[in-house]
């Protein structure tokens, strides 16, 4: 089984020594990752808005490795305040609702102020029949 790494092309991915995913055979473990819409590197106050372009930037690099949303099968989510956790349920139901992943919520402090969500994740690819390879 070979190792990958996935780049989302930050700058900190070089200066910290990270990666945004490491696939490693059928596993992919996608790091905490931010509402930042890398496209104009801008993120918005709203966390619901961040949470959902969260979601867009971990599908991109589950995409990259070779797996999807679906594949799933553990999240965690990073909230520096705990109340305004409910706010993304909507969003987090939409996207993981039937797939329903193991997951935990975390009240901690960001690196950034800005960021008032941070979520993992880690995803086992499944073969072709949909049974995990």
């Amino acid at each position: 089984m070979s190792r990958r790494l996935v780049s989302s092309g930050s700058t900190f991915e070089a200066e910290i020594g990270y990666s945004r995913a490491v696939v490693d055979g059928d596993w992919v473990f996608v790091s905490g990752t931010t509402g930042f819409d890398y496209t104009t590197m801008a993120i918005a106050d709203d966390i619901v808005l961040q949470a959902e372009q969260c979601l867009k930037n971990i599908e991109h690099a589950l995409t990259q490795a070779g797996a999807s949303l679906a594949d799933v099968v553990r999240v965690t989510y990073i909230v520096p305040v705990a109340a305004e956790f409910e706010l993304c349920w909507p969003v987090l139901r939409r996207h993981f609702g039937e797939i329903r992943p193991a997951a935990t919520m975390i009240s901690a402090g960001l690196l950034d102020p800005r960021i008032r969500i941070e979520v993992e994740v880690t995803a086992r690819k499944r073969a072709v029949d949909g049974n995990a390879g």
